[in-house]
Order: structure tokens, then sequence, then C-alpha cells
């Protein structure tokens, strides 16, 4: 009877810690690395993506997660800083154990970021970054889901006729994405016989652009092509105004938060035009109309500006893209998920996710292709493409 009751004990035992080790493992998040600049020169875009991203997740988990288990969202800042950039993906990798990564967005960021993608076989979706180098350089670890430069400026290509350019000058951020971008467009400028005039550069922490403003004034080009965050954005349009420089703008880069450049910089926005990769003021332009209605109705429920919907949908499409990679893989290990991404295909804000190979043979990265619209800031409005 004793012994009976012993194995009886025993199996309840058993069973009682099996139940428990199940329902343990039901608790179990799923951590996915999330780096972006929310401090720094480009805080504001960072804080946007990253707002974008934590929509994303929390859909996803109150659908019931991915693979049973919720996704865990670990935040660190870069402080818009490459430095600090590898040192908290390796932060994230090996204390936090994360299995993927999201970011960083500016293209000297993650390139930064990169080598360690590498050291520890950890892949990252890059949600943000345009220098074509992040794709041909060589580096497995890597999927992007923004268009580099080379093909924003092929997606602006099929609207240059209608503008006729003749000459342009250009004003980059001294860094990776602001010379990436002056070259691609070069280069497509040239193939349709547009004379390439100067290339001004500034430092993404300058305030003061005036001696590279005053010397494009006196240049006889009829276009500037600027490339830079919103924050460095309002001060040239500004200073732009102050000079009397009469000149059709161009931004590049899909980061210009029209909405938020039409508030800070007033009436010197006015004539602009930003290429945004997507519009949320005509939902009905994007490549899933209803989800993005449901995106930009939860980004106005929590309070945000809607000045940040042009860049936190990178935030909600990058995390999306992730947890259906982690799903296809079947299990939450770096490599498996490296893999997945491969059989990744689902409908984003930004157009259709589906990466094809980019780079030397045998170290291919991801890259896939999403919607580039050239819209106009006019009397204080975006005025966009109809649908």
């Amino acid at each position: 009877m004793t012994t009976r009751r012993i194995a009886t004990a025993g199996f309840a035992a058993i069973l009682l810690t099996g139940t428990l080790a199940v329902a343990l493992s039901a608790q179990q998040t799923i951590k996915v690395g999330v780096i972006q600049p929310l401090t720094g020169a480009f805080a504001a875009s960072g804080t946007y993506v990253t707002n974008g991203a934590r929509i994303a997740a929390d859909e996803i988990n109150s659908q019931g997660g991915v693979l049973g288990r919720k996704l865990e969202l670990v935040v660190e800042d870069n402080k818009s800083n490459p430095t600090e950039a590898a040192a908290v993906a390796e932060k994230l990798i090996v204390r936090d154990k994360v299995p993927v990564l999201m970011g960083a967005w500016g293209s000297s960021l993650t390139l930064a970021a990169m080598p360690k993608l590498m050291e520890y076989q950890v892949p990252m979706l890059v949600e943000t970054s345009s220098s074509d180098k992040i794709t041909t350089i060589g580096n497995p670890f890597v999927f992007r889901i923004a268009p580099p430069s080379s093909v924003e400026a092929i997606g602006f290509a099929k609207v240059i006729d209608q503008l006729k350019i003749g000459k342009a000058d250009f004003l980059v951020v001294n860094n990776d994405w602001g010379l990436g971008t002056a070259d691609q467009f070069g280069k497509m400028f040239k193939s349709h016989n547009i004379t390439v005039g100067l290339v001004e550069t500034m430092a993404q922490n300058a305030q003061d652009m005036s001696a590279q403003l005053s010397k494009i004034k006196a240049s006889d080009a009829d276009t500037l092509i600027v490339t830079t965050a919103v924050e460095q954005l309002t001060l040239i349009f500004k200073q732009a105004a102050a000079l009397g420089l009469k000149r059709r703008i161009i931004t590049t880069g899909g980061s210009q938060v029209p909405d938020q450049l039409i508030e800070q910089a007033g009436a010197a926005a006015n004539g602009s035009s930003p290429i945004a990769f997507f519009a949320p003021w005509n939902p009905e332009l994007s490549a899933d109309p209803v989800r993005a209605r449901s995106f930009i109705a939860e980004w106005k429920k929590r309070g945000y500006s809607f000045a940040g919907l042009t860049e936190s949908f990178r935030g909600y499409d990058g995390i999306r893209t992730i947890a259906a990679a982690i799903a296809k893989a079947g299990k939450p290990e770096p490599v498996a998920i490296r893999d997945a991404f491969w059989n990744v295909d689902l409908t984003g804000l930004g157009g259709k996710i589906k990466f094809g190979k980019v780079g030397p043979a045998g170290k291919e990265s991801g890259q896939s292709v999403c919607n580039v619209y050239l819209v106009r800031i006019e009397n204080g409005k975006v005025v966009v493409p109809k649908a």
C-alpha cells in the first residue's frame, strides 16, 4: 500500500512537473533586438520607427504571437553613433540572447553593426538604411526592406521627364547614406542627359549650412537634391529662404517626414518635393490599403503625431517580416531564421516583401523592393498622386 502511494505520488509529481514545463515554455517570449537612434541627430526618426515596431508586436501578440509565444522587443538606443550601434548590437546578441535584430536606421549605423552579425551568425532586418554597400559587400545575415539608393533613383527616374531637370546640385549629409545618394542619383541623372553640378556635404550634427547654400545659390542649376533627416532639413529650408535661394528642392531617402517639415519650416517648405515610401495621406496607394488604414488608426489612437507615419511604417513592416521568418523557421534560432527569410512572402504597407539575392556569390544579402512616391508640399499641405 505504501509502495503504491509512493508510486502514485511520484507519477503525480512527474505529471505536475511536465505540466509546469509546458506552461513555462508557453510563457517564454521570443526576443527581437531593435536598434534605433533614440537620441542624437536622428532621434525623431528612430523613435517613430520604434513606435511602429511596437504596434506590430502588440498586434501579433494579440493574435497569439509566433509559434505560440509572444514577441518581446528589446530596444537599444544607438545614439545616432556608429560605434554605439556596434556595441549595442553585440550586447543584444551576447547578453540578451536575441536570435534576430532589426536596425539600425542610418546607413553608417547599420554598416557599423554588420560585422557583429557575421561574428555571431545572427540575422538583421534592415528597415531604413539605403546605402548600396549594405547589400553588396557580402553579408549573408542582412535582409533589407528599404530601397537602396540605386533603387530609389530608379523609382525617381520614372517621373524625371515630367520634371524637366536641366542641371542638379546636391547637398547631402556626409555619411554613407548621403554620399551613396549623391553617387546613385548622379549616375541616373547622367544617364538621362542631366548635368550634375555641385556636390556639397555637411556633418550630420551641423546647424549652419549657409556656406554651402551660398555656393549653391551662385550655381546655375535649376534643381537641388537634399539628403538628410528632418531635423537638419528644417534648418536648410529656413536658411535657404533667408538667403533668397530660389530653386526646386527635392528631398530623398523617405525620411523627411513632410508633415513635421511643414510644421517646423513653415512656408519655407512650400514648393519642395519629398520622396516617400509610404503615403499615409492616401492609404489607398498602399500595397495593403485595409492594413494601412488600420495601422494609421492605431497610430492616432496611441496619440502619436501623424507626421511620424512616413517613418513608423518601416518598423511595423520590419517586425511583421521578422515574425513571418520566425514562423517559417519553426524555431527561434538565428541560422534557421536567416534561412527562413528567403521564403518570406508577404504584403507590407510599403509594398510586396520578398527577398532577392544581392552581392557576391555565396555571401548574398536579401533585398526587397518597396513603393516610391514623389509628393509635393503646396500651401502648407502634402499633395500626393492619386490612387
